[in-house]
């Protein structure tokens, strides 16, 4: 016994029998190079939504261009303007444009109108001499931007403008001779740009100090080798510090690092201008912080990795800060820096940030420094062995005040006080005498009250008054002197003093 299946002849499965062709006509208008995507332009190669043009003797981009193309590579080919109508129709879709090798040197302000989704862009190898305003203004997404071998002189300050989302800029290779600071400066500063090349320019001068101030993350990726910088010390210490904290950028080109001595022409090795003549250039100090008690301070993290979160601080006395410490007095900010508040003198010393990179672990060290005194406003508290010195000239100034500028004698606060001895007859001759009066002047208190027999005093001085020599004696005590009352024998001995 056979089972028979009866089969139905084509003709009564009129779908069955047009299913191949259905399938043919389905696939080519699914396919992006069918009837309904536009054809491939001639001498280039399709695969998808990829263009590519690359070495076709081109003297003009293709046209048209499909409407859904995401990646164009016109490079290798001589097409030497870019001008706005380059592209007719918006391309929304394309976020790639190769036009590297062209000698290109022209692009029109209004190239990338219809290209705003462009992501990356290199326009390197060229040409190119100058960068106008808002060259760049209609492209918010970009990311990549390679301009580098060109013959670039002049960067218009809005060149670059509305790159919000520019992490990597190459400038290499070409005749920049100003620092673009404001694509670096707090304020200006493009807020995703992570690597800036600058390197084999003709940069002379590079603003060192507020490169240091970048965030680590940032100067890791500033590359500035092959350039006739001028020789200097805050140039030097800049690359020191990077290069002890392994920062790639100082790194991989320390040989490239050169700078120019001063009055000469002779290019020496940034890395190795310690100690040397003629600048004698001392090594960078590590971060030092310097507080005053009841401070608060905040010791920063600078990693030289961008937007790490794992990352913890260890004080100098080992104690490991993950969160609020003790009674609040130790912060650890959601940035990764460390508050510490109300500083006391057990808080000074050394502390290190432990961070967790995506490639390597990087520590990091500041030494807080904490002054045993206060600080109240805008004036200092002075600091007590500068008041105890204070203390002791003033105390001196006064003694010899006293000593030496005594009271005019006159007849008014001294009346019954015995007249002085001549001074060629007195101890007064000595050095530690009193100061003469201040007699014989006129409008002088004490000058009518001179005795007749006034003599020269120490020094040549007239000095008013005296007591007269007493009439010689016979004996073997003739040459006793009359002692002087107001001489310093009086003051220390009643026994007069025999010559």
């Amino acid at each position: 016994s056979t089972l028979r299946i009866p089969v139905m002849p084509p003709s009564c499965h009129p779908c069955v029998a047009m299913e191949p062709l259905w399938l043919l006509l389905a696939l080519s208008l699914l396919s992006p190079w069918g009837c309904a995507g536009g054809s491939c332009p001639p001498r280039c190669v399709c695969a998808s939504n990829l263009l590519s043009c690359s070495q076709a003797n081109l003297s003009a981009v293709p046209a048209p261009l499909p409407r859904f193309t995401a990646v164009l590579d016109l490079s290798h080919n001589n097409v030497t303007r870019l001008r706005a109508d380059w592209a007719p129709a918006r391309l929304p879709h394309l976020h790639a444009l190769l036009l590297s090798h062209n000698g290109l040197a022209f692009v029109s302000t209004e190239a990338f109108a219809h290209v705003p989704r462009l992501r990356h862009l290199d326009l390197s190898s060229n040409r190119l001499r100058t960068l106008d305003e808002n060259l760049f203004s209609d492209l918010g997404e970009l990311e990549v931007l390679l301009l580098y071998n060109n013959e670039i002189s002049t960067v218009d300050r809005t060149a670059f403008e509305n790159l919000g989302r520019l992490r990597k800029l190459y400038l290499g290779q070409n005749r920049i001779a100003r620092f673009p600071l404001e694509l670096l400066r707090e304020g200006s500063r493009l807020p995703q740009l992570a690597l800036l090349d600058l390197s084999a320019n003709r940069l002379r001068a590079v603003p060192a100090g507020e490169l240091q101030a970048l965030p680590a993350w940032l100067r890791d990726r500033l590359y500035l080798h092959n350039n006739p910088l001028a020789c200097d010390c805050p140039l030097f210490q800049l690359l020191d510090r990077g290069r002890r904290r392994h920062l790639s950028a100082v790194e991989d080109f320390q040989d490239e690092l050169r700078c120019v001595l001063p009055g000469t022409t002779v290019l020496v090795k940034i890395l190795e201008l310690a100690g040397k003549q003629p600048l004698n250039c001392s090594k960078a100090q590590e971060a030092v912080l310097e507080a005053h008690l009841g401070d608060s301070v905040t010791l920063g993290c600078d990693s030289r990795w961008q937007g790490v979160r794992s990352r913890h601080w260890v004080t100098p006395g080992g104690e490991r800060v993950l969160g609020d410490g003790g009674n609040g007095s130790v912060v650890l900010l959601a940035n990764g820096s460390l508050q510490l508040r109300a500083l006391r003198p057990e808080d000074a010393g050394t502390y290190s940030c432990w961070v967790a990179g995506p490639l390597l672990n990087e520590t990091l060290y500041v030494e807080l420094l904490v002054h045993n005194f206060t600080l109240h406003g805008p004036h200092d508290t002075l600091n007590t062995a500068y008041t105890t010195l204070v203390g002791c000239i003033l105390s001196v100034v006064l003694v010899l005040i006293y000593l030496y500028l005594t009271p005019c004698r006159c007849c008014c606060c001294r009346g019954a006080e015995k007249p002085p001895a001549p001074r060629d007859d007195s101890i007064n001759s000595s050095v530690l005498s009193t100061t003469p009066n201040h007699a014989g002047g006129t409008g002088e208190p004490c000058g009518s009250h001179a005795a007749p027999g006034a003599g020269t005093g120490q020094n040549g001085r007239f000095k008013g008054g005296g007591t007269p020599p007493l009439p010689p004696r016979q004996g073997p005590k003739a040459q006793r002197k009359v002692s002087d009352p107001d001489s310093v024998s009086s003051v220390f001995s009643d026994t007069p003093i025999v010559v």
